[in-house]
């Protein structure tokens, strides 16, 4: 008792520990005193709102309803105290790390290059608009809200931008004269913007729990998003190297019914079911999946061993080992897809015993 009246003696503030008691009040509310420093910090008074959030592990979380409306944040960059052409490289800093607002100062000297970055900055990001220009300064505001941005529907739009590329490369294969192949930057740009998009919300859902609360997720549950979105990402990486190498092929005649197009043929197929299994997390059916990667990827290793052989590859044989190569890594990326899916699973069935 004695280090409990010592403890409320102290200043209380951010990071410290105050221990109180519940009280019974009227006999049938229970009530818990609020740390003054804390109520005047707020700048809050009677009758004032508080949010309570009962937190899984058993925590209440309380947050002044005020704070919340009100609450922006703001970064400010100074283009003249940064290394020349970096500054589309800190845009993508302040839009990852969930800023709303972002201030660029800036010399006369430096506004061409500048809009040059910006414009690129907007074109990589969603969201983002320019609201506000001047003499020295520019200011960019995210006009969407990442609580209202349904995830899944990112990163369904992210595995149908890879599904159909792949599936033109096929069609590419067996039509060489079409030009199916033809705007494969812009569908890998939106890839690459789409997961900025799931890092930036993520990344303000760690932040703010009332983000991270409307898209349901957990602080486990962010970090394997995360995954998830890098793993799709990095698969369209490879299926954009695949697409650029047979657009740009002469007249090169490829089986689609041998490897290395039949084993793509396989990861697709295994890929789509594990997307499924982002909803229904059916641990049969991803280690299915799972073993018909591991499968397709040693058939693909035996399939350049062979290419390789003991002799010299010709123009055709790169071609096929460049293309093999990327459908190998296409299974591996597949692969860690299902055992990300097969950690969410597990950290939901988890039962918390106190």
């Amino acid at each position: 008792m004695k280090i409990v009246e010592e403890m409320r003696d102290m200043a209380f503030g951010p990071g410290e520990i105050d221990v109180r008691k519940v009280q019974l009040t009227g006999g049938v509310t229970y009530t818990l005193s609020l740390p003054k420093p804390w109520i005047e910090q707020m700048d809050l008074s009677p009758r004032d709102s508080i949010r309570v959030d009962w937190r899984p592990s058993g925590a209440l979380r309380l947050t002044p309803l005020e704070m919340l409306a009100n609450q922006e944040k703001i970064i400010t960059i100074k283009a003249d105290d940064i290394p020349q052409g970096s500054v589309h490289d800190h845009l993508m800093g302040a839009y990852l790390s969930g800023a709303d607002s972002i201030r660029i100062l800036h010399s006369d000297t430096s506004e061409r290059l500048l809009q040059k970055q910006i414009r690129r900055f907007l074109s990589n990001t969603r969201g983002f608009e320019t609201m506000d220009e001047s003499d020295g300064r520019i200011e960019l505001r995210c006009l969407i809200s990442a609580a209202e941005m349904p995830l899944n529907a990112s990163i369904n739009r992210m595995y149908s931008l890879i599904a159909s590329l792949t599936k033109d490369i096929i069609l590419k294969v067996n039509a060489p004269e079409s030009d199916l192949l033809e705007d494969i930057d812009e569908r890998e740009a939106e890839v690459d913007a789409l997961r900025y998009l799931v890092e930036r919300q993520l990344s303000i859902a760690l932040d703010s729990h009332l983000v991270a609360s409307a898209l349901k997720l957990t602080r486990n549950q962010v970090v394997e998003y995360s995954n998830l979105a890098r793993t799709l990402e990095r698969m369209m990486d490879h299926a954009y190297q695949m697409a650029g190498l047979i657009r740009d092929a002469e007249q090169v005649e490829i089986d689609v019914e041998q490897p290395p197009i039949a084993q793509l043929v396989a990861w697709q197929k295994a890929l789509k079911q594990l997307m499924i299994n982002i909803r229904t997390r059916n641990s049969f059916e991803i280690e299915e999946c799972r073993r018909i990667l591991k499968t397709t990827q040693h058939e693909i290793l035996e399939f350049e061993n062979e290419l390789v052989g003991a002799r010299r590859l010709s123009k055709e044989d790169l071609l096929l080992f460049r293309i093999s190569e990327s459908v190998r890594r296409l299974c591996a990326y597949a692969r860690d897809f299902g055992e990300i899916l097969l950690n969410l699973k597990l950290y939901d069935e988890i039962i918390v015993r106190n």
